[in-house]
């Protein structure tokens, strides 16, 4: 594992740490102290904010494999579109959850429970 070095003077404003350096900007004048910016972190920041487009599809993508998965073990007429409807069920009265329950919730939904969400679809007349 590589570690980032500061190779520029900074006249002694720069602290190093193991793969991360870490500059104190000019003072701020609203609170009339120093503000260490953390380049890494501001990237991962960047990196981290996705559209809802890239979230949409990252989840249809996920809802089909699931689907895919349900087919091989003889569910054969499963598709995306239902694999989410029965997850999101969940989220009805309590909203969007963060990204990594989606995804847990996704992938580790069991045929059991989604063929009880089709049944009761059904004995409720909603389209699924």
């Amino acid at each position: 594992m590589s570690h980032v070095f500061a190779s520029r003077n900074c006249g002694g404003a720069c602290r190093i740490t193991p793969c991360r350096i870490k500059t104190l900007n000019e003072p701020d004048t609203a609170k009339g102290e120093a503000r260490i910016v953390d380049e890494e972190e501001e990237r991962a920041q960047e990196e981290r904010s996705v559209s809802l487009e890239e979230l949409s599809q990252d989840i249809e993508v996920l809802c089909a494999s699931k689907a895919e998965e349900f087919r091989m073990i003889g569910y054969e007429h499963v598709v995306g579109e239902e694999i989410w409807s029965c997850v999101s069920s969940k989220y009805a009265k309590s909203g969007q959850p963060p990204l990594y329950q989606l995804v847990n919730d996704i992938l580790s939904l069991k045929p059991t429970a989604f063929m009880n969400f089709m049944t009761l679809s059904a004995y409720r007349g909603t389209h699924f």
